[in-house]
């Protein structure tokens, strides 16, 4: 009797020293494990926190029975870890997701290289002509007849411009200056707008006396050359002629009318001061030519052959008026 009660008593010692064991091991390894607070969020916005000590996504949803559906993705993947926010998003995929990620599916590499575009940047020196620009100066008079004389013909000028020029696909899309050079300056066209004297058919002024053909050139700027100064008249040794018709149709007059050459279109004002003393105060006018003359000669009219003698042949300055 006595033997069977000390087996019992022995059993019992066994049996929760065995379980104080067990308890003891459960124990130190949830010490041992960090017990983690994750939050699930659902599509309907409920959520819901559960205490855990598994930290892959999967294991935490498979310990409290959730189940994703086809049309339901997770935040982070099933496959991967809880992140610091120890939260995990359940939620719908939208038609909009499913396009964009068939559409993605759908497209070879082959076509994204297709669609690549190339862009390249080129500096590109170009050389422009720079456009003279015409200058006009009126020196005539209000209400009478001009002519237009080019005192100075236009030159272009050269300028040199740097681009950085932008291509897409070897297309040109834009173009930036960098720099520009004045390779070499334009020059200005001068033109001067004076008063018209005469026609070339012969008209004259409308006037001889001094004082109207002296006023009908103010303004215009007159060319000074010495030239070698005659005289003539209507006769037959100097004209071979007698009526005195000159070459632009008129009747020569006396201290009037010069003969010059072709370089001095007809109707040309010549003033030569040292005959300012005579009866027309030293103004002329070209209305003759003649076979012997040339643009550094010039002869006057005089009223007889006697007086043309007398005068003889000097070199004067004229004042050249065209």
């Amino acid at each position: 009797m006595k033997l069977n009660e000390s087996f019992s008593i022995i059993r019992k010692i066994v049996f929760i020293s065995i379980i104080l064991i067990c308890m003891f091991i459960v124990g130190a390894k949830a010490a041992k494990s960090d017990v983690n607070y994750v939050t699930i969020v659902f599509p309907e916005n409920y959520e819901t926190t559960v205490m855990t000590s598994n930290v892959n996504v999967s294991e935490i949803l498979a310990e409290n029975h959730i189940i994703i559906l086809p049309d339901e993705i997770v935040s982070p993947s099933v496959d991967s870890l809880i992140d610091i926010t120890k939260t995990i998003t359940i939620s719908k995929v939208t038609d909009e997701k499913k396009i964009i990620a068939e559409e993605i599916e759908s497209v070879t590499t082959e076509e994204l290289l297709g669609k690549y575009i190339t862009i390249t940047d080129k500096i590109i020196v170009e050389q422009v002509e720079i456009p003279y620009e015409t200058i006009t100066k009126d020196v005539s008079k209000e209400g009478t007849e001009t002519k237009d004389k080019v005192l100075q013909n236009g030159k272009n000028g050269l300028k040199e411009i740097k681009y950085k020029v932008r291509y897409q696909d070897d297309k040109e899309i834009e173009r930036t200056v960098i720099s520009e050079t004045i390779i070499k300056e334009p020059v200005d066209k001068i033109i001067q707008i004076s008063t018209k004297i005469t026609s070339r058919s012969g008209k004259r002024v409308s006037s001889q006396s001094p004082e109207a053909i002296a006023a009908s050139v103010a303004g215009i700027t007159p060319t000074i050359r010495s030239l070698n100064t005659s005289a003539y008249c209507a006769c037959m040794a100097c004209c071979g002629k007698t009526n005195g018709v000159t070459s632009s149709g008129n009747i020569a007059k006396e201290w009037y009318t010069v003969a010059a050459g072709s370089g001095y279109p007809i109707g040309t004002v010549i003033y030569i001061p040292a005959l300012a003393d005579k009866p027309n105060g030293g103004w002329f006018v070209v209305e003759d030519r003649g076979g012997a003359i040339s643009n550094n000669k010039i002869d006057i009219f005089m009223g007889s052959h006697s007086q043309a003698i007398i005068f003889g042949r000097r070199n004067l300055e004229c004042y050249i008026y065209q």
